[in-house]
């Protein structure tokens, strides 16, 4: 592959050579930040570890340079929180025993642009090289504008592969607001229950932001437990930690599918719901 940025960079943990290395590639997540991917798709992290048929994938979009930083690193610039976070993201796909760790470089200015044209033809070629069974990024009702970016870039260039060589399965995943309120029917459930050692693990390998004021790693595990035991009012747990996804799939299969249109489908039934429940009860 032929990277857009000359400062990308192909970490391979346990030393493979890079096109071995990319061709074992089974599940693949694609995060706009260094630690987005631990958040969002630790359940295709988990699917993967220990196994030697399945293998993990990491992308990470953009450079570091505009990451909160207070404490021990409020005094860093920008050239600095960029080693760090990419170090840091090197050090979580060691943990994780990622199959390959691709941190492609962009501003975030880079990622949010119209058409993000440079993003999208590195992710063409991604897929068009490890062709994942599975994909994980954000979900297309993030609030922040650059997991939007990269989740419209992600589906856009899924589109311009061949449909053989697209994915089964593609999942928009929780970061900058979660799926709590998707119709449980339309939730895709990602049970994550067990490793709790290895979720804390790599969600506290990112010391520049917990130690410079997010504390990322407790409130992605209260998300995931909230998620497992608020799931159902009249059940007993099944899980632990569940992580809900948006399926992306349809949209890929299909290019011709309006992408604002799939998205507010599921508001507009989120809407219907609320709206139903409050009309039964209201005194006539």
């Amino acid at each position: 592959m032929k990277l857009n940025n000359a400062t990308a960079e192909i970490f391979i943990p346990d030393g493979l050579p890079v096109p071995a290395a990319l061709k074992r590639i089974t599940h693949l997540g694609i995060g706009a930040h260094q630690d987005d991917l631990e958040f969002m798709a630790f359940h295709g992290i988990l699917d993967c570890y220990h196994r030697e048929d399945q293998w993990f994938g990491g992308v990470t979009c953009t450079n570091g340079a505009g990451s909160s930083r207070t404490g021990p690193y409020a005094q860093f610039t920008d050239a600095q929180m960029m080693t760090v976070r990419r170090r840091e993201q090197n050090t979580a796909a060691a943990v994780g025993r990622y199959g390959a760790m691709i941190q492609l470089d962009y501003p975030s200015s880079g990622v949010k642009a119209v058409g993000a044209t440079p993003l999208r033809a590195d992710l063409q070629q991604i897929f068009s090289t490890t062709r994942p069974k599975v994909v994980y990024t954000h979900n297309l009702a993030d609030k922040h504008d650059t997991h939007l970016g990269v989740a419209v870039a992600v589906v856009e260039a899924l589109r311009l592969l061949p449909a053989t060589d697209r994915p089964v399965k593609v999942y928009g995943c929780e970061v900058w607001r979660d799926l709590d309120w998707l119709p449980d029917a339309d939730k895709v459930l990602m049970n994550v229950s067990s490793h709790e050692n290895l979720a804390a693990a790599i969600n506290g390998v990112f010391d520049s932001q917990i130690a410079g004021g997010k504390r990322y790693d407790l409130s992605t595990a209260g998300r995931r437990r909230a998620n497992a035991t608020m799931l159902d009012s009249h059940a007993s747990d099944t899980a632990t930690s569940l992580i809900f996804g948006m399926d992306l799939t349809p949209l890929v299969a299909d290019p011709t599918r309006d992408i604002v249109g799939y998205v507010t489908g599921f508001i507009e039934k989120f809407r219907e719901d609320v709206s139903g429940k409050l009309k039964k009860r209201l005194t006539p």
